[in-house]
């Protein structure tokens, strides 16, 4: 049967080919007698911390609301857009329109894949930092845009080089896709690199999307945000996630603040596209922004203590690692004992002989080739387990 050439342009997905991988090993080391250790699955940013009982208490309480199993629309969301729009003025300092500048997302990876449908035509040129994130590249093959990579050098502590671009590629662009503190390289980022690119967005009426789910894991420094730019108005939109900072990833809460023309022609796009979220889910968010501000500061220190430990258990085991900025994932260079290795088969044979699972550079672009990403979503001593069973194996290499 016939697929479109859009789809087949969008491949597996780096996630997919993982999970496939994944599922074999589980069944191989269902049976007793492989003898084989049992999953260690870090190659998802998918905490096992819970998530503030204030937010589980406030669904639980909407939940047997009859309104809660009814479609939800725009105007329904209003209260969670009122509670962020309080986020915001707290958090930053911001006075943002609840009604023209907020929308409610299902999980920032779906803002980030329509926001290119909604103002793009196809063939239009759009900025991607390389590394990238999956839903960036995915947005703009849907799209059928030309992407535009800015790659970005580790040497240069992972920095946006701007002038990478001459006068006459930055007039092409019609977007500008960026994320800080940036996923998969665990880099906080500095404002500074955020206003440089803003800067740009006016100067050639470029729209800025900002992709910023990790706003609150910052462990060095203060995260970046679009936000804190006073011309956020004029070219911007950021993309905030409940995923991370209050651990509901599963829940797919997620929302956007941005100039009204951007928020306006998304909400068109997601009227065609889909509903909102249940009531009950919302009362959780709101619950989570407004009773638990202090959530996000409690996970940090506990992936800190996670980062250290789990970067000094590698070290022992003789594989170099650099202290992330960011909080929930190590971005690790292949081992010096696998370096003939590409990212994804070095995984999958870590995996096969591991049991250990970890996300290849490759499924985050040509610049993560030679990379790995490791998620901190085990407590400490299965993380210090992990490190060991890695090193037997490279050891053997």
């Amino acid at each position: 049967m016939p697929i479109s050439d859009r789809l087949a342009q969008l491949g597996s997905g780096v996630f997919a080919r993982n999970d496939r991988r994944k599922g074999a090993y589980r069944n191989r080391a269902g049976d007793p007698a492989s003898g084989l250790p049992p999953l260690l699955d870090l190659s998802l940013g998918s905490t096992d911390l819970q998530p503030p009982v204030v937010a589980i208490e406030a669904m639980a309480a909407q939940l047997v609301r009859p309104e809660s199993a009814a479609y939800c629309l725009h105007a329904a969301t209003a209260p969670l857009r009122q509670a962020v729009a309080g986020w915001a003025e707290r958090r930053f300092g911001v006075a943002v329109d609840a009604e023209r500048e907020v929308l409610l997302l299902v999980g920032s990876q779906e803002g980030t894949a329509h926001l290119p449908l909604a103002v793009l035509n196809p063939g239009d040129a759009a900025l991607l930092l390389d590394p990238y994130y999956p839903s960036h590249m995915g947005g703009l093959r849907l799209a059928s845009a030309r992407p535009r990579l800015l790659r970005l050098d580790p040497a240069a502590g992972w920095r946006p080089d701007f002038a990478q671009l001459s006068a006459q590629e930055w007039q092409q662009l019609a977007l500008i896709v960026l994320g800080f503190p940036h996923n998969p390289t665990a880099t906080t980022g500095e404002q500074a690199w955020l206003d440089a690119a803003v800067a740009k967005a006016v100067e050639h009426d470029i729209v800025l999307a900002h992709d910023n789910p990790y706003v609150d894991l910052a462990l060095e420094g203060e995260a970046p945000a679009l936000l804190r730019n006073p011309a956020w108005r004029q070219c911007g939109i950021e993309f905030f996630s409940f995923s991370k900072s209050w651990c509901l990833g599963g829940f797919r809460l997620a929302f956007a603040i941005g100039a009204e023309w951007l928020i306006t022609a998304l909400r068109q796009l997601k009227g065609v596209v889909d509903f909102n979220q249940s009531l009950a889910l919302q009362a959780g968010a709101i619950a989570a922004l407004e009773q638990a501000p202090d959530w996000p500061a409690q996970l940090r220190q506990v992936y800190r203590g996670r980062r250290d430990a789990m970067a000094a258990a590698l070290r022992d085991q003789g594989w170099p690692v650099r202290l992330p900025s960011m909080a929930l994932y190590l971005w690790l260079q292949l081992p010096p004992q696998a370096r003939a290795m590409d990212s994804e088969s070095f995984c999958a044979a870590l995996l096969e002989n591991t049991g250990v699972a970890l996300t290849p550079g490759n499924g985050f672009g040509p610049g993560g080739e030679g990379w790995l990403r490791l998620a901190l979503v085990h407590p400490q001593a299965e993380l210090e387990a992990g490190a060991a069973r890695i090193g037997q194996w490279l050891a053997s290499l």
